[in-house]
């Protein structure tokens, strides 16, 4: 371990998908289609949310800063992908490593918070309509975003630092297309239990997050049962399925893999289930609050 301690660690290797050449340049196209509609969509989201005034309420505010999250979320990953898959260049910097870790999960964290947000938007909206503009006020919601934002960068990077300390001598490639938290822990030579520790602790705090998303729409599907118009009761539901819809694409495949027992045949098939919540997800997200959603729609046109 002295030995091992003393070995400076320069460069790591990504091992993305073992398959023909033929089907990486497929997976490089398919890859980069998802990429640029991903990118192109939040931005055309953030754009229409800025440019038109009657989208200026706070749940669209909040989905504006959930696109913003997704580009960076998608750019700091799917790039050095593609780069790797067609260049069959697999080296990353360890510092340039721990610069992806670093925004993989402050994007991912970032977006657990604005999840519960709008969730808490919705519940307002629908069960305290009457007070919605007197809670929901632009102050609250600018203070509540920067306040996302600040926990989700300081409690990322002091984690990603702690990271950054363990030793890495036994082997630098990387079972994975990107430096995530599981394929780097499994590569440390360094005692990770610590490190485990404090990641389980961060994952209960971000698990209060989606227990107050069902708390909130529990509360919701109360009040809507209650509601004796037929039509107010459809308003309100379809108010909220472009987030429901969101939540379940976000939270599905994050508690899917994070909850698998490790194996050599998951390995594989956690690469592909990550696939959904680095790239799918945000690609698909403008798609969930456009199409289902007649102000986004009426502002697009």
């Amino acid at each position: 371990m002295n030995d091992c301690e003393n070995i400076t660690v320069t460069e790591f290797y990504l091992t993305p998908f073992s398959t023909s050449r033929i089907n990486e340049v497929l997976i490089f196209t398919g890859f980069l289609l998802i990429y640029l509609l991903a990118v192109v969509g939040n931005l055309i989201i953030i754009v229409l949310v800025c440019s038109t005034p009657q989208l200026h309420t706070p749940m669209y505010f909040f989905l504006c800063n959930l696109s913003s999250v997704d580009v960076i979320y998608v750019s700091a990953i799917l790039p050095k992908m593609l780069s790797v898959i067609i260049t069959e260049y697999k080296m990353i910097s360890f510092s340039g490593c721990f610069i992806q870790l670093y925004f993989f999960m402050f994007c991912a964290v970032t977006d657990n918070y604005i999840l519960t947000c709008m969730a808490y938007d919705r519940y307002v909206a629908i069960c305290s309509p009457l007070h919605y503009f007197l809670i929901m006020t632009k102050k609250v919601c600018l203070i509540t975003a920067i306040s996302c934002f600040t926990i989700s960068a300081v409690n990322t990077l002091i984690f990603t630092v702690f990271m950054s300390t363990l030793s890495f001598c036994y082997s630098h490639e990387i079972n994975h297309f990107f430096c995530d938290i599981i394929p780097l822990l499994a590569l440390s030579s360094s005692d990770t239990r610590s490190t485990k520790m404090i990641l389980s602790i961060d994952d209960i705090f971000n698990s209060f997050n989606l227990l107050f998303i069902l708390t909130s729409y529990v509360r919701i599907i109360i009040t809507v049962v209650k509601m004796r118009s037929s039509g107010g009761q459809f308003k309100a539901l379809s108010s909220c399925s472009s987030h429901i819809t969101t939540v379940l694409l976000f939270y599905g495949p994050s508690i899917f893999i994070y909850l698998k027992p490790e194996s050599e045949d998951f390995k594989e098939q956690g690469k592909i289930i990550s696939i959904l919540y680095v790239a799918v997800v945000p690609m698909l997200n403008p798609f969930v609050y456009s199409l289902r959603n007649k102000d986004v729609l009426g502002a697009a046109k």
